[in-house]
């Protein structure tokens, strides 16, 4: 199972209140993790990634293992401890301003 850690504003639209688990198939990578989770949860569609390219969306990062993974490729596999649920895979609204 993994374990993932949503923003406040995306676990109120997905009705959460902790973090969710998941299984995804193997192998576990950033794209086959977001894609269970939309599965799961159809009204964070579009809200992580772009509807029609499936980017990430600006402001939003992915961190696991205190790695910051946003820049990685989407089909990047995720750590060990993240396919194990013993660290969580971290979705995080960014901050900007000045």
């Amino acid at each position: 199972m993994i374990r993932v850690v949503l923003p406040y504003h995306l676990r109120n639209l997905a009705r959460v209140d902790e973090e969710v688990t998941l299984d995804v198939p193997e192998p576990v990578t950033i794209t086959a993790t977001l894609d269970a989770l939309e599965a799961r949860f159809p009204m964070l569609r579009g809200t992580i990634r772009d509807h029609g390219t499936l980017k990430r969306r600006p402001f939003i990062r992915y961190f696991a293992c205190k790695e910051d993974l946003s820049l990685e490729p989407a089909d990047t596999v995720l750590p060990d401890a993240v396919v194990a649920g013993t660290e969580p895979f971290l979705v995080v609204g960014a901050l900007a301003g000045g």
